[in-house]
């Protein structure tokens, strides 16, 4: 089964709001971006968007726009949405673990040199640029 990163996303909100760990676009982002990375380095693709390299880290501009509203602050939404069981049974733990973790530190972890993020940036000159799914895959 195929998913958009925005229907992830409202999955990843609803899980957090319901079980009272609302988290915030940026934490949204890293979120997604950790799954996509699990899922690519067992050779399967969590949804097909792309992410770009943006000051802050890797975006999927659809999701960001949706929730950028809402600034630093929780996104508290539910929505009826679903994901079949297999699909949950892998994004659920990066889901629990990751939401505990402070965004600045997910931001330096995926800025870190070396990265896809840090080799598409380029210390600015990247902005906005697609972050290829293998380099994703390759080097986190």
């Amino acid at each position: 089964m195929s998913y958009k990163a925005i229907d992830i996303a409202k999955y990843i909100i609803n899980k957090c709001t319901n079980e009272q760990h609302p988290i915030s676009n940026l934490q949204l982002q890293k979120i997604l971006y950790y799954i996509q990375k699990s899922f690519l380095e067992s050779d399967m693709l969590a949804f097909d968007d792309e992410f770009e390299a943006w000051q802050f880290g890797p975006v999927v501009p659809e999701v960001y726009y949706q929730y950028c509203g809402f600034g630093s602050l929780s996104i508290r939404m539910k929505y009826d949405v679903e994901v079949d069981s297999d699909y949950a049974n892998i994004i659920n733990p990066i889901i629990e673990t990751k939401r505990l973790l402070n965004p600045w530190n997910m931001v330096e972890d995926t800025h870190m040199p070396g990265k896809a993020w840090a080799k598409i940036y380029d210390n600015g000159s990247g902005n906005h640029s697609v972050i290829p799914k293998k380099l994703i895959k390759n080097k986190g």
